[in-house]
């Protein structure tokens, strides 16, 4: 609960302020039976929204959801509790944060554990609001973390006070651990919840909307997890090539599905319509959701808000950090009917195993009570006006790179960079330009841009042997040592390009690039809510130019944290004068 900041004269409302803890706990996560979980969770001062009860020390994970309005910003005090050591393997042959300084290793490396003790203790942590319009010093840049009672902090430490302004449209972020080189690993641990921005004068947010609301609107973060027989989690601690990286794997797949922080988990529904506000909070696996009766579905909301009209689904796929907002009415069922929602998304996506449909292909069930049914209400044709974009710069074309060892990934990279290079993405402020992401690896990666939500303009495919093989003739194997020579695409396209599908033609921060595929995006440096941008002109409430900066990068947890992220600058020429 926040604390409620009001103008000393008007009385008018001018922030709610937070303090939220990080700190380790366990929780039931497995059914009752099984041992309790070591988790991480963010905690503070609760209000549970079905009883009104007030919990002053609260702490979960899925981690106590945020509920903003637009227009009022909140500050957080974010307080770092974590004094034990890591209880996962931290690998500090990566680019990390790295706290005690120490040295790169060089094999032999010890089994974990014990690990590197000077790499598991202390736990840096930094926050990231996921979407959001943020201003720099509060967007949880990865080298901006801090320690147990900010004793050793980043080199991009700014504060641990951060500030949201809540500016742009209302719709699904969460908040979770961006922490350089050990993102994964802060995650995997529990720290991730939820943030929704609401509108109250939006007719879709008002009190009388025609969407549920209340117990009828649930928040569901899916995650993919392992266990040992204690109950603690079990993540991967031998490196696929141990003699480079003694404890990094290119990508984690759990053996159970974990919804809301239970495993496997039944909710019963009346037989009405229910919001569901989902996240794909896993590190690596996609899901490709749809109901076992093939009962359709409507989805009304995308990373960044709400879709220009409500589209009707069988299935959906949706990526790492993806977040979609959707509508499924349960009034045409019998009461007692046992409905599972399951999962088809090969691991990794597209081309690795198919779930199996006795574990990791049912996500959840869903029982219907014995009620009297409520048919839904018609939803509105328009559900937004989205204003098209228009590009006033060239293109930038970058690549997904993945670095093969004898015997498997060493690294991915964006365009063939590693994290510490020379900042090389320069946007100025109030453009608009086009990213072209030529993916030249095997699988499918979800591309985040922090600070701004953007448009999904095409997919394409491409030659992607000649150009790969004419990339490398031009530019070397990466990772470079130099700035990346761009080879343009155009000539190596092919067909047509494929239009953005109903479901993705909204805002979005994360964007799926599958491979053999060019994706083109559209980003506008330049807050969300404005219909005119100009080049040059900053609108955003804050400097977008101002220090650390932003990063974008791979929301494949396990890519990010080894090297699959880039920092990239605005630029503000009025600011800079």
């Amino acid at each position: 609960m926040p604390r409620v900041v009001k103008h000393p004269i008007s009385g008018k409302i001018k922030s709610h302020d937070y303090k939220v803890t990080v700190s380790q706990f366990t929780q039931q996560i497995l059914p009752e039976g099984f041992p309790e979980t070591t988790v991480w969770g963010y905690g503070g001062k609760v209000r549970i929204p079905e009883t009104d009860e007030i919990i002053p020390d609260f702490k979960s994970t899925p981690s106590p959801t945020f509920e903003a309005k637009r227009h009022i910003p909140i500050n957080v005090q974010w307080i770092n509790n974590l004094t034990e050591p890591h209880p996962l393997a931290v690998d500090p042959t990566l680019h990390w944060a790295n706290p005690n300084k120490m040295e790169m290793p060089m094999p032999p490396f010890p089994p974990f554990p014990p690990g590197f003790p000077l790499a598991q203790s202390p736990v840096p942590m930094v926050p990231h609001l996921h979407g959001g319009e943020t201003e720099p010093s509060s967007d949880g840049f990865p080298e901006a973390w801090f320690t147990a009672g900010e004793a050793i902090t980043g080199p991009t430490f700014v504060k641990s006070r951060y500030h949201y302004a809540n500016e742009q449209e209302p719709t699904t972020l969460w908040y979770h651990d961006h922490s350089i080189g050990m993102t994964r690993l802060n995650v995997m641990m529990g720290l991730a919840g939820f943030y929704l921005l609401r509108d109250p004068q939006n007719h879709l947010d008002e009190k009388h909307s025609v969407l549920p609301q209340g117990k009828y609107e649930i928040p569901m973060v899916i995650q993919d997890r392992s266990f040992f027989d204690d109950g603690s989690l079990a993540y991967p601690s031998n490196g696929l090539v141990p003699n480079v990286h003694p404890y990094w794997i290119p990508g984690f797949l759990g053996n159970t599905i974990m919804v809301n922080g239970k495993v496997w988990p039944n909710l019963d529904v009346e037989p009405r319509q229910y919001r569901f506000r989902i996240l794909n909070g896993s590190n690596d696996r996609f899901y490709n959701m749809a109901f076992s009766n093939q009962m359709p579905f409507v989805q009304i909301g995308t990373d960044g808000g709400y879709l220009p009209k409500p589209v009707q689904l069988d299935a959906l796929l949706i990526a790492p950090s993806e977040r979609v907002d959707i509508l499924i009415d349960f009034s045409q069922l019998t009461p007692g009917t046992k409905l599972i929602m399951t999962n088809t998304a090969n691991a990794p996506f597209p081309n690795g195993n198919p779930p199996d449909p006795q574990t990791t292909g049912q996500i959840m069930q869903f029982t219907v009570l014995n009620k009297p049914a409520v048919v839904p209400p018609p939803l509105p044709k328009i559900l937004n006006i989205l204003y098209p974009l228009k590009r006033d710069r060239k293109k930038r074309t970058l690549t997904l790179n993945l670095v093969l060892g004898p015997t498997g990934p060493l690294e991915f990279l964006l365009d063939g960079q590693k994290w510490h290079m020379p900042t090389s993405e320069l946007p100025l402020v109030g453009s608009t330009e086009d990213w072209q992401i030529v993916n030249l690896t095997g699988g499918a990666h979800p591309i985040h841009i922090h600070l701004i939500q953007f448009r999904l303009i095409s997919r394409q495919g491409f030659l992607v042997n000649k150009y790969r093989s004419d990339w490398l003739a031009l530019n070397g194997e990466p990772p470079f040592e130099h700035l990346t020579k761009v080879l343009p695409v155009e000539p190596y396209l092919l067909d047509g390009p494929i239009n953005p599908p109903a479901h993705e033609d909204g805002w979005k921060d994360t964007i799926q690039a599958y491979p053999g595929q060019v994706t083109t995006i559209r980003i506008r440096f330049a807050p969300q809510a404005e219909v005119v941008s100009i080049p040059g002109l900053n609108q955003f409430p804050f400097n977008p130019a101002a220090e650390p900066g932003y990063v974008w990068h791979c929301h494949i947890l396990d890519h990010e944290d080894n090297d699959m992220m880039r920092p990239y600058k605005v630029r503000n020429p009025l600011e800079d004068c």
